[in-house]
């Protein structure tokens, strides 16, 4: 609930501190005298725009501050949490600053705040009902959960929200699970057909450098043959080849040894070297026997290579990496697996579906049941509001899918008058009218109502007499089970507040000033008296203001 209002410089008011407390407060004063500015600082807190104008003539800058006890309140502490805006224990403290050039600041707690955040709080926390409403009662999302919690089905309420999540949530999965399906299957047949190729090939590193080896030697086969050729004559067949020249040295230099020994090293040095050009002579003949210039051959050889290189280069790789492409593409072909079974997915979104849709109808038959008692409440107050004929309903709009709400939106509309449509609340044209409407409502839905502060601006428009007197009883009543703050001009209401305060207004050095002050005793009779009489105030008017003071109580 409300429990401080503070005002600074704001339109006519120079400095005011309000504390509130529970139950009905009625609002008065002479017209003209800022009665309505106790509500427009309350929207202003609660995040409605603002501009310079509200800024008091001469001053830098407006401020107003909210302070609303919430200890009883626990969602809306955790929403305070959620947005890193908690403050003091129970407490929810609100205030908005705009200066002179029009630029405007928000706080809660002490904390920056947006206007929506304001706005947030305010929801969850007052309605303001008049003619500048800021009322929650014109959204459908609103009526909806006033109509169910009228209803007592917030459980039935919060099944069908949890089925329509699991209904969407399997509904996601199965068409992304779809989608991926068509994507993994070009994949999987990109791949596996990368892997045919690649093991058609038959690569590998030892097979490579093989390949290599024998082009490089097919490839240049008749210039190795003459050059076997050419070392086996040098070394051995030619007429003064390099063995027949050693044969020759190693035979006079035996003879020589026979006048010099010395010179048996040398003929060992030769005679070693005489062995390693017969091994080579050896090796060049086999390798001129093994040489073959096949031309084919030669021609399969480079045909292979061609393979091998245009593997790489459609794989964007060099030759010596097309084996570790290989093993990546079949690493990869595991990780997608088999073709993913969609029939079991489907099968359970269809059942859950078909949970929602179950769950969704008992939502809406219980609907229909408390829409009627209500309509039938609501329209029976407006009979006593002065508006004889006028009929209330609550339509349920079926929606083509549903959402996390149920099947339908829920529509509260209102026929003024007998004989005329019902419109849309929301469409309602009268400010009055709106605003009976909504108490009409408020008392009829008061034990389920989401926000503990209330303020009515106006309520009495176009009412007097009996009516006047049947709207403070129910202001009243609604005061016991919330905070209720009237702004009124009706003796008969105001005579029913459990608190009631005067507004008044003065000039001072040279300014018009607006002031409130609470009324007791003595103090609210003569303002009860000045309402019923006006300008002069007679002994029989205090003496019936005295009476209906009484008879409230």
């Amino acid at each position: 609930m409300l429990k401080f209002l503070g005002i600074r410089d704001f339109v006519i008011v120079s400095s005011l501190e309000l504390s509130f407390s529970a139950g009905f407060t009625a609002l008065t004063g002479e017209t003209g005298a800022g009665k309505s500015i106790l509500v427009d600082a309350v929207s202003l807190a609660l995040g409605e725009r603002g501009d310079s104008g509200m800024v008091r003539n001469g001053c830098e800058r407006a401020e107003i501050t909210a302070e609303f006890d919430i200890s009883g309140l626990p969602l809306m502490q955790r929403w305070l949490c959620e947005q890193g805006l908690e403050g003091d224990e129970g407490v929810c403290l609100l205030r908005r600053v705009i200066d002179s050039g029009g630029r405007s600041r928000g706080f809660i707690n002490g904390r920056s705040a947006t206007l929506q955040q304001l706005r947030d709080v305010g929801e969850r926390m007052l309605d303001i009902h008049g003619q500048h409403a800021h009322q929650s009662l014109l959204r459908s999302d609103a009526q909806r959960s006033l109509l169910d919690g009228y209803a007592g089905i917030e459980a039935e309420t919060q099944r069908v929200a949890d089925c329509y999540r699991e209904w969407q949530s399997l509904k996601k999965r199965r068409i992304s699970l779809s989608e991926n399906v068509e994507a993994v299957a070009a994949e999987r047949e990109l791949l596996q057909f990368q892997r045919n190729e690649l093991e058609s090939l038959g690569f590998s590193m030892a097979s490579w450098k093989a390949l290599q080896e024998d082009h490089a030697r097919l490839a240049h086969a008749t210039s190795l043959i003459e050059t076997a050729a050419f070392g086996i004559d040098t070394l051995s067949e030619a007429d003064n080849a390099c063995l027949a020249q050693i044969n020759s040295l190693t035979a006079r230099l035996r003879e020589s040894m026979t006048h010099d020994k010395s010179l048996g090293e040398i003929l060992n040095l030769l005679e070693s070297a005489k062995a390693e050009i017969q091994e080579a002579v050896y090796e060049l003949r086999h390798f001129h026997q093994r040489l073959d210039p096949d031309p084919q051959l030669l021609l399969e050889k480079e045909q292979r290579i061609q393979d091998v290189m245009d593997a790489a280069r459609k794989n964007r790789v060099p030759p010596e990496d097309l084996d570790m492409v290989l093993h990546r593409i079949v690493d990869r072909l595991k990780e997608l697996g088999g073709n993913a079974d969609l029939d079991e997915l489907e099968r359970q979104e269809k059942v859950a579906q078909l949970n929602y849709k179950t769950e969704a109808e008992k939502l809406t038959a219980g609907r229909k049941r408390a829409a009627d008692k209500l309509a039938r409440e609501i329209t029976a107050a407006l009979q006593t509001l002065a508006m004889q004929g006028g009929s209330f309903s609550v339509k349920l709009l079926p929606m083509t899918e549903g959402n996390a709400n149920g099947l339908e939106e829920v529509d509260f509309q209102v026929a003024a008058n007998t004989g005329l449509p019902p419109r849309s609340l929301a469409k309602v044209a009268s400010g009055g009218e709106l605003s009976r409407i909504s108490l009409a409502i408020q008392v009829a839905a008061s034990k389920v109502a989401s926000v503990p502060t209330l303020i009515f601006d106006e309520v009495d428009s176009g009412i007097g007499g009996r009516v006047a007197e049947i709207v403070g009883k129910l202001l009243k009543q609604l005061g016991k089970d919330f905070q209720v703050l009237c702004v009124t001009h009706l003796p008969q209401v105001a005579a029913n507040a459990d608190h009631h305060w005067c507004v008044s207004k003065a000039i001072v050095a040279g300014a018009t000033l607006s002031n409130i002050k609470v009324l007791e005793g003595d103090q609210r009779v003569e303002e009860i008296a000045r309402m019923l009489g006006g300008v002069k105030i007679t002994e029989t008017t205090r003496k019936h203001a005295a009476e209906m003071l009484n008879t409230a109580y």
